[in-house]
C-alpha cells in the first residue's frame, strides 16, 4: 500500500517540483544521445530504449565526460580502465576510455555482458535491473542476493524481491535509474 502511495502520489508530486528530473527533461543534455542510440541499437536491438542507458550515464556521472571518480572510474559510464580493457580485448576498435563515444560503447557493451548472465525465466525488464545491479556491484554479488532471495522465495523473478539482499548503493542505483525513467513533460 505505502509502496504504491509513494508511486502515484509522492514520486509525481516530486518529479514536479523538480527534484527529479526525467531522462528526456531538457535539464540533460542530448549531445551523446547518438551514441546511446547506436550502441543500444547494436548490443541491444532496436526493441530496447536507449534511454535506459542514458539514464544510466546520468546516474553514474551526470553525463560528465570527464567524471572521475575516487576508485578511478573514467567518464560518463564510470568504467574501470581494467575493465575498459578487458572490453577493448574483444572490440580492439574501442581506442580510448576517455573519448565519449567509446567510452558510452563500453558501458553499453558491458551492460549487455550482464544481461546474457541474467537468463533464468527473468521477464526483459527485470533482466535490465538485474544487468543494471551487476554492472553497479559485479555479477558476483548481486547473485548472491539473488540466491538469498530464492531461499526465501523460489519464485524469485523481480528485482524488487532481490533488492533488500542487495547492497544499498545498489538499490538506490538502479531505483534512480528507474526514476529517471518514470517521468515525462
Amino acid at each position: 500500500m505505502l509502496r504504491w502511495f509513494l508511486l502515484l502520489i509522492v514520486l509525481p508530486l516530486l518529479a514536479l517540483a523538480g527534484v527529479v528530473k526525467h531522462v528526456k527533461h531538457d535539464y540533460w543534455t542530448d549531445e551523446y544521445d547518438p551514441y546511446f542510440r547506436k550502441y543500444t541499437k547494436h548490443y541491444f536491438g532496436p526493441h530496447v530504449d536507449w534511454h535506459w542507458f542514458k539514464a544510466q550515464g546520468i546516474a553514474e556521472s551526470g553525463l560528465s565526460p570527464k567524471a572521475n571518480s575516487p576508485v578511478g572510474a573514467v567518464g560518463i559510464m564510470q568504467i574501470m580502465p581494467a575493465t575498459f580493457a578487458e572490453i577493448q580485448d574483444k572490440n580492439p576498435h574501442f581506442s580510448n576510455i576517455d573519448e565519449t563515444r567509446w567510452n558510452i560503447a563500453a558501458g553499453i557493451y558491458y551492460d549487455r555482458l550482464q544481461f546474457r548472465k541474467w537468463k533464468q525465466g527473468l521477464p526483459s525488464q527485470e533482466r535490465l535491473a538485474f544487468a543494471l545491479a551487476s554492472y553497479n556491484a559485479g555479477y558476483g554479488n548481486v547473485r548472491r542476493a539473488y540466491n538469498r532471495a530464492l531461499k526465501k522465495d523460489p519464485a524469485v523473478r523481480e528485482w524488487r524481491h532481490v533488492a533488500p539482499f542487495a547492497p544499498a548503493e545498489t538499490r538506490k542505483y538502479v531505483r534512480r535509474i528507474r526514476r529517471l525513467m518514470l517521468f515525462e513533460d
